[in-house]
């Protein structure tokens, strides 16, 4: 339960002000159906943190433990300093315009996948996989995390996004990943 928890939380914060989020209030504002955009961005997370948690589980079976150690302590480092720098959102006008012939739900769908690939969430998903011993847990909360920070930005819109305290929330996400990396090393050599 502890990694479905952490998991949430982590990809909830490092959500705030993410380049999806931003995409989720364009396709709000563009449509302007909640109930088929919420649906298509959880199935696309599903798939997209599943596969990445996978990944995170398989990246144990091929690494010694002391190098993946290594990997996910520095990994967890290198997101807290990721989580410092703002996402921007690219020309999505022009690649929903060229999906929005798949309907609101195609067109959200295929763009939150493809816009999470590489992202700070997914990343995350793959080192929580590998640092715990649960694809489901970590998809499930990583999933969650995702929901809780896209659900208002597609009901709300930009009223609620101009109102959060994003650097702040990102310091506080950045603080998070800091410390489960250092925490990893140290109760690796020191408990």
């Amino acid at each position: 339960m502890y990694e479905f928890l952490l998991s949430t939380a982590i990809v909830a914060l490092a959500e705030m002000g993410d380049k999806t989020q931003l995409l989720a209030l364009l396709l709000a504002a563009r449509f302007r159906k909640p109930v088929p955009i919420l649906i298509a961005i959880l199935l696309a997370t599903l798939i997209n943190h599943g596969l990445s948690a996978v990944l995170g589980q398989w990246i144990t079976t091929v690494i010694s433990p002391d190098v993946l150690l290594w990997v996910v302590s520095i990994g967890f480092i290198a997101m807290a300093i990721w989580m410092l720098i703002p996402d921007e959102l690219g020309d999505e006008s022009s690649s929903i315009n060229k999906w929005q012939k798949l309907g609101v739900f195609g067109a959200t769908f295929i763009l939150f996948f493809l816009a999470e690939i590489g992202d700070k969430t997914q990343v995350a998903t793959v080192a929580l996989a590998a640092r715990f011993d649960s694809v489901l847990w970590v998809m499930l909360g990583t999933t969650i995390g995702m929901m809780i920070a896209n659900a208002p930005a597609v009901f709300i819109g930009d009223k609620l996004a101009n109102r959060l305290p994003i650097a702040l929330i990102h310091k506080i996400g950045a603080l998070i990943f800091l410390l489960i990396g250092i925490g990893t090393l140290l109760k690796h050599y020191y408990f």
